[in-house]
């Protein structure tokens, strides 16, 4: 029984991975990242109910992480079992596709690409306004005044920093703990993107969820690191393009101001040598940031479009990695 059920997880795993390649996530359908942030908005104003005092709010913002991630994992996990162990016949079939539609919206590959491509394709067309105005629905930081060049630079960080969140780590937690844990991951990712900010609003409440999100991250960003250079010998057939993926990766992923995000950053770098980081703006306020690789190119254009190659070819690895190690599991 429990290899059969593993055989099911590996089917579901690819079906899911496809539906969200070929419709992402459709506005039209109801979404658990959806769901899971109007729960933490609930939970949120409770909470600050509860503990209105500054010294509460670290203790209040523990709360939060720890319920919000262990009911969505709880619930998941009782839905998969009941599918599973307890459904026959038609019941457990469209159980089955329900199962595989909650694996699909823990993945955005779809969505990163086309979001990306948005801000490169109006780039390229010299239409900045647009350009400005798509980054400005990916990134956190201030697009006002961004130049092209900028704003490429800007595309290719997003989604090489992407790849981690919505690929590679989704898939990494389907393999450790099924679909379960992958939704106990996404509801971390989503807690850090609402409340992990260090700003006077959420410097204390938002401090365990910016903490568990960088924890759980910490693995899956070094993978994306590695697939993006694999991605770049695979797709540039040269050895050199690897080697420097990797020590640019190296040398310079540590740089980066988060203890994950520079290392699939700086592999990208590394890959299409180009130079990424640097001074941003956020909210009016500048941040000094190290850059990472070396600009080897003056257009970034041709490089934003192999940097969202290369994504998609790192997703697809990543995705047949996932079913190799499925496969090694079930035969074990």
């Amino acid at each position: 029984m429990e290899i059969a059920n593993n055989h099911v997880c590996s089917v579901i795993l690819v079906l899911a991975f496809f539906l969200d390649l070929f419709i992402g996530d459709p506005p039209s359908l109801p979404h658990p990242v959806r769901i899971i942030g109007k729960e933490i908005t609930v939970l949120e104003r409770c909470l600050r109910r509860l503990a209105p005092a500054p010294e509460q709010e670290k203790t209040a913002g523990i709360l939060l992480a720890v319920l919000i991630v262990l009911v969505v994992f709880l619930i998941t996990y009782l839905i998969e079992k009941w599918v599973l162990f307890s459904l026959k016949g038609l019941t457990r079939f469209v159980g089955i596709l329900f199962l595989m539609y909650l694996t699909a919206s823990t993945i955005a590959t779809k969505e990163l690409l086309k979001a990306g491509l948005r801000v490169i394709e109006a780039a390229k067309e010299e239409n900045l306004d647009l350009a400005r105005t798509h980054l400005s629905m990916i990134v956190g930081r201030d697009v006002h005044g961004l130049g092209k060049k900028d704003i490429l630079k800007a595309a290719i960080e997003t989604l090489s920093e992407n790849l981690s969140d919505g690929v590679i780590a989704p898939l990494f937690y389907f393999i450790l703990g099924g679909l379960p844990l992958a939704m106990a991951y996404k509801a971390v990712n989503t807690l850090d993107s609402m409340v992990g900010y260090k700003n006077e609003k959420y410097i204390n409440l938002g401090w365990a969820s910016a903490r568990l999100d960088d924890i759980a991250n910490y693995i899956p960003a070094r993978i994306s690191g590695f697939l993006i250079a694999l991605s770049s010998w695979i797709e540039y057939r040269s050895i050199i393009a690897l080697s420097d993926s990797l020590s640019t990766m190296v040398r310079d992923g540590r740089k980066h101001p988060s203890p994950n995000s520079g290392y699939p950053e700086a592999a990208m770098a590394g890959a299409l040598g180009v130079k990424l980081g640097g001074p941003s703006t956020y909210g009016g306020i500048l941040m000094e940031k190290s850059y990472m690789g070396q600009e080897k190119v003056e257009d970034y254009l041709p490089p934003s479009f192999d940097a969202v190659r290369l994504v998609r070819l790192s997703s697809f690895t990543g995705f047949f990695l996932s079913l190799v190690v499925l496969f090694l599991k079930e035969m074990s």
